[in-house]
């Protein structure tokens, strides 16, 4: 009896625990700090505005809905119901523009969906946001050639998804008027009226005793002039380059004054010159070379710094690598030098490349299935790297080593830093027509084909970059790039691949050499090409860019091309 009475209360003590804990686990589900909770109360507020033009009006009402979705994805990131919240609350600020007019809930809007895509890739939502990028600047900026690159993403990032055949039918028609309007330079359309309305977000820059790149990041794109002042020594002030932004603000949290000292320049500092201009001077140890350009999405100026051949850096002993420096007056050698060539004396001899593996972290380039484009070129580039020193003897440096995101002006100031004499890209192509495949490689130019120009707007759009401000770009920069030399080592190289392929296969194709202009090879000081290795999108090259022995054909013939190169340089300026 009393083993009964025991096992009876046994019984009643778990069936009570039981229930306290689903008591318990239902009011967790209905606090006001359940995720669930939360988007569902967030939901009612936006369906109730849905159904009233009047409430529509109203900033507030929309402001108060924003902001009840806004506390679901920042206190519960990792729950199902964040990506929901961000797809909304952008959608959200896209209606409210139709209101306001500002052009701050647009980019808002593009913000979060881009942080959608980033955060929650394979969510069934990413996708949508994507295609909803497209659409704003299709719709509301009116901007052609970034809403192509923006349908484009979701072709490449997410070939699986529902939104990729509306995002074809829209490729399909802007590709018309893209192919005629890409060289048509574009009032940027997040431009903004107002006394001051952009605002200078940082100063970065990289640098050595020969060269040092500085890169001004605005938050929106600004009208800017640029002087060179020589130095004062009665006020005891250095040469100095400064670069006036219009309308824009210098905020209070910066970094002002970066010291930089290497040899080229002392420190880049910022301040208020008027209360509608910004400033920033750059001290310069030494006057030299330099050149100022900009780039787009995120807007930012770019000045390059040089020292001129034949000075030596004030701080750092002359390097014994690299090109050699051309020297004032008759020195008398001790014995002949036979190796300075003329090829030598104007810089174009072969010492030191650097490979760019495409992409990289945050950012995988072409994505089919569980292939990816950042995988593959960063395992060529390490093959091509170590075929180069036994084949060559040149010393190589990659721009990156590991699955490590590159901004696209960091790859060229790498380029810049280590003196490279040449400069390799590393790419996948894609295409829509999954029956394309086949070599490719480019150089730096205005685009001399409609395909061309849809294969530079895939490589920009990565780092999400539009193509139709790059002529403005490019007629500053055309003088300084060796495009001749550049053209001959793509030819080189492109032949060097073909043959090497067809050793290895039955069949191999060659689309050619082109000219594009892609953004990862502005500012590059030394000929530059980039290289599609193939098609992901084309089953037979996604089978054989998988493979080890393709890989290893591919370095093969790169490195074929750059000797062929090399060889040709000598005899030209023998």
């Amino acid at each position: 009896m009393n083993a009964i009475k025991i096992k009876t209360i046994i019984f009643m003590v778990v069936s009570a625990l039981v229930l306290v804990a689903g008591y318990e686990s239902d009011c967790r589900a209905g606090t006001a700090g359940h995720p669930k909770t939360l988007i569902k109360e967030a939901d009612r507020c936006r369906k109730k505005l849905d159904g009233s033009s009047a409430r529509k009006k109203y900033r507030d009402n929309w402001v108060r809905c924003i902001n009840r979705y806004t506390k679901v994805y920042k206190a519960y990131p990792k729950s199902d119901q964040a990506p929901w919240a961000l797809y909304h609350s952008a959608r959200l600020h896209t209606g409210l523009h139709r209101y306001s007019g500002s052009l701050k809930d647009l980019n808002e809007a593009v913000r979060l969906n881009r942080l959608l895509v980033e955060k929650y890739p394979k969510h069934r939502l990413a996708d949508d946001a994507q295609y909803a990028i497209g659409e704003i600047y299709e719709n509301k900026f009116r901007n052609i050639s970034k809403a192509y690159v923006e349908y484009l993403k979701v072709e490449v990032k997410f070939p699986d998804g529902d939104m990729r055949v509306k995002a074809k039918k829209r490729l399909d028609v802007l590709e018309v008027a893209l192919s005629k309007q890409h060289d048509v330079r574009k009032t940027p359309p997040s431009k903004r009226s107002g006394p001051a309305s952009v605002s200078l977000k940082d100063i970065r820059h990289w640098s050595t005793p020969n060269y040092t790149r500085v890169v001004i990041d605005l938050d929106n794109p600004a009208k800017y002039k640029h002087r060179l002042l020589k130095a004062d020594s009665r006020l005891k002030k250095p040469s100095r380059l400064y670069v006036d932004i219009e309308k824009t603000l210098v905020p209070s949290e910066i970094d002002k004054h970066i010291p930089i000292r290497d040899g080229l320049l002392q420190r880049a500092r910022a301040g208020q010159y008027q209360p509608d201009t910004a400033r920033v001077v750059l001290d310069m140890v030494s006057v030299g070379q330099y050149k100022v350009f900009h780039l787009y999405d995120p807007f930012r100026i770019v000045v390059d710094v040089r020292r001129l051949k034949g000075e030596s850096p004030s701080k750092e002993p002359k390097s014994k690598t690299g090109r050699a420096n051309v020297r004032k007056g008759v020195r008398k050698a001790d014995t002949p030098d036979e190796t300075l060539s003329l090829a030598r004396q104007l810089g174009l001899n072969v010492r030191t490349i650097v490979i760019d593996p495409g992409h990289g972290g945050k950012d995988p380039g072409c994505l089919v299935g569980s292939v990816r484009e950042k995988d593959i070129v960063l395992d060529l580039a390490k093959i091509l790297a170590v075929k180069i020193r036994k084949q060559i003897g040149c010393k190589v440096h990659l721009t990156r080593n590991t699955d490590k995101f590159l901004t696209l002006e960091q790859r060229t100031a790498i380029a810049n830093m280590k003196k490279a004499d040449l400069f390799v890209s590393l790419h996948i192509n894609a295409h829509r027509d999954k029956r394309i495949w086949g070599l490719e490689t480019y150089f730096l130019n205005m685009a001399t084909d409609e395909r061309a120009v849809m294969v530079a707007a895939r490589e920009n759009a990565t780092s999400q970059k539009s193509i139709s401000d790059l002529q403005t770009i490019l007629n500053d920069l055309m003088l300084n790039t060796k495009l001749h030399e550049s053209s001959r080592l793509a030819h080189q190289v492109q032949r060097g691949m073909v043959v090497q392929v067809k050793k290895r296969y039955k069949t191999s194709r060659s689309l050619g050499v082109k000219q594009a202009p892609f953004y990862v090879l502005i500012g590059a000081n030394m000929p530059s090409i980039l290289i599609e290795t193939g098609f992901i999108t084309n089953a037979k090259d996604k089978k054989r860019l998988r493979s080890k022995k393709y890989r290893e054909g591919i370095a093969d013939g790169i490195c074929s091309g750059i000797k062929s190169y090399i060889r040709e340089t000598e005899k030209i300026y023998q």
